[in-house]
C-alpha cells in the first residue's frame, strides 16, 4: 500500500491534508504518494512535499487515537526535512505556508543536485573522528566530501562529489567499517554543494510569517532549541548546507528528561537511531 494511503482512506483529517496540499502544489499529491506511477518520488521535487504531508497525516492519526499525548507533548525535532513538520506542530508555521516553502526547498535542492553529480554514502561501524579523517584523506582538491548526517554512534552519512563518495566507500571498508551503503538520493545534501539552493530558500522564507514555538524544537544545525523566529528563519537556510546533528539532538532531549517519543511518518529509522542511544526509552512509530 502506498505512502499515506491507509491514513487518507480511514481518517478524514488526513485526507484533507492531501487535498489541501494538491491545491497548493498544482498536482495530485495523493496519487503521487499512493501510486507513484512515474516514479516521481525519486525526485526531491515530489518526495519532500510527499514526506512533509504524510508525516503530518500521521500526526493527525495520533491526535485522533491519543489526543492527550499530542496535548502533553513538550518538545519536537525532525531530521532534515522533518524539521518543517516539527515546526508546524510547534505552531511556528501554518501548514499551507510551510508546504510552499517545502516545495521551493525540494525544487532548489533538486536543481543543485542536477548541477553537480554528487551523492551520499552511509558508513556504519566507524566513529565520527574516523569518518572525518577518511574524508580528509581521500578528498581531492576542488572536491567536497564531508559528514552530512551524524545519526547515532557508529552511523554517519557522508556527502560529496560522486568520485569522492566512491573513494570513501572503499576506504571505509578497508578501515574496518561494518557496512558501507551508497544512498539513493539526488545529491550531496547538507554540504556546500547545495549552496545554490540557499538563495531560493532565502527568497521562499523572506516574507513567511513565523511565530515563536509553543514548545521547544531542536534545530538540525546546532542541536539547540531557538525561540527567536528570525533565528529559526536563518537556521532553515543554513540547514541545507550544514551537517544534521541528529545524535546530539536526541542526546540533548534525553538529558533534558524526555522519556517517551513518537515517530511520525514512513518507516522506523528514527526509532532505531534513538535505541542506539538508549535502548530503554519508549519510541512508538505512528504507521502511515
Amino acid at each position: 500500500m502506498g505512502m499515506g494511503r491507509q491514513l487518507a482512506e480511514t481518517l478524514p483529517a488526513a485526507r484533507s491534508l492531501y487535498d489541501r496540499a494538491s491545491a497548493i502544489l498544482g498536482y495530485d499529491l495523493a496519487e503521487v504518494c499512493f501510486e507513484d506511477p512515474d516514479e516521481e518520488l525519486d525526485s526531491t521535487v515530489y518526495s519532500q512535499p510527499a514526506l512533509f504531508v504524510t508525516s503530518l497525516a500521521a500526526l493527525e492519526a495520533l491526535r485522533q487515537r491519543a489526543p492527550e499525548v499530542v496535548k502533553q507533548c513538550e518538545g519536537a525535532a525532525g531530521l532534515s526535512l522533518g524539521e518543517y513538520t516539527a515546526l508546524v506542530f510547534a505552531g511556528v508555521m501554518e501548514f499551507e505556508v510551510a508546504l510552499r516553502v517545502v516545495q521551493q526547498r525540494g525544487e532548489a535542492m533538486q536543481a543543485a543536485s542536477d548541477e553537480t553529480p554528487s551523492g551520499m554514502v552511509s558508513i556504519l561501524g566507524l566513529d565520527a573522528d574516523q569518518v572525518q579523517a577518511l574524508c580528509d584523506q581521500v578528498r581531492q582538491p576542488g572536491e567536497v566530501l564531508q559528514p552530512a548526517n551524524y545519526l547515532c554512534p557508529g552511523n554517519i552519512a557522508v556527502s560529496g562529489h560522486n568520485a569522492a563518495c566512491e573513494r570513501i566507500a572503499d576506504a571505509a571498508t578497508e578501515a574496518g567499517a561494518m557496512k558501507v551503503v551508497p544512498l539513493a538520493v539526488a545529491g550531496a545534501f547538507h554540504t556546500p554543494i547545495m549552496q545554490s539552493a540557499t538563495s531560493r530558500l532565502v527568497s521562499a522564507l523572506a516574507d513567511v510569517p513565523l511565530s515563536k514555538p509553543r514548545i521547544p524544537v531542536i534545530s538540525n544545525v546546532d542541536a539547540c532549541a531557538h525561540d527567536d523566529p528570525e533565528e529559526i528563519r536563518q537556521l532553515l537556510v543554513q540547514q541545507v548546507v550544514s551537517p544534521v546533528r541528529w545524535e546530539e539532538s536526541m542526546a540533548r532531549m534525553l538529558r533534558e528528561g524526555f522519556d517517551g517519543f513518537y515517530e511520525m511518518g514512513p518507516g522506523r529509522v528514527l526509532r532505531g537511531l534513538l535505541r542506539r542511544l538508549d535502548r530503554k526509552v519508549s519510541c512508538e512509530n505512528v504507521e502511515c
